[in-house]
């Protein structure tokens, strides 16, 4: 049974990021059809993201760097992990090995997938495929982390500090609270 019924397509923006206004129809709970909406998507492609555990010191590798669209309503510095837009023709798992290297120095020993999941589907079609990865010793390098003007700081934290971040609304990246759901729900069932 058709479900969704896409009468026009048309880009607003077509630049680094995009945004389509679309007017659709789509069958509602009842089976019947709405009337036709207008309906705006903020299309940036999808992103990977990985919660990093030194295994040698067991701190988290977390990253602190500034976030515009953050400075009206928040901090503009954010805590968060390392994570970056998938370009077509990468695999995920090849593009978050070198966004680990490029935001970090740290090469990534271990990686496994832990989820997918929307952003914020009420406005974006972006996706972020989520892993767990493990790296130990030192970087390999502290200096130019970040790529084009990024200003990146890498910081360790155990776990429980960034618990008690997220707890004192000090941690305010999605991504990471998600990932930080998923290593305490995981410590939990050991």
């Amino acid at each position: 049974m058709e479900k969704v019924r896409v009468l026009e397509k048309r880009w607003l923006l077509d630049d680094v990021f995009k945004v389509e206004e679309a007017i659709i129809e789509h069958r509602k709970h009842d089976g019947s059809w709405s009337p036709p909406l207008r309906q705006l998507c903020f299309e940036r492609g999808d992103s990977v993201a990985a919660l990093l555990l030194n295994r040698d010191t067991g701190r988290l590798v977390v990253i602190n760097q500034f976030r515009y669209p953050t400075l009206e309503k928040g901090p503009g510095w954010l805590n968060e992990i390392v994570a970056g837009g998938l370009p077509e023709g990468e695999t995920p798992e090849a593009c978050i090995v070198r966004e680990v290297r490029e935001e970090t120095g740290y090469e990534v020993e271990n990686l496994q997938a832990i989820a997918t999941f929307y952003m914020s589907p009420g406005g974006t079609s972006e996706r972020v495929l989520l892993y767990y990865g493990e790296v130990s010793g030192e970087p390999k390098t502290t200096e130019g982390l970040g790529v084009g003007d990024e200003d990146i700081k890498v910081i360790e934290m155990s776990p429980g500090e960034l618990w008690d971040a997220f707890l004192d609304g000090t941690l305010q990246d999605a991504k990471t609270i998600i990932a930080l759901m998923w290593l305490r729900l995981g410590s939990e069932t050991r």
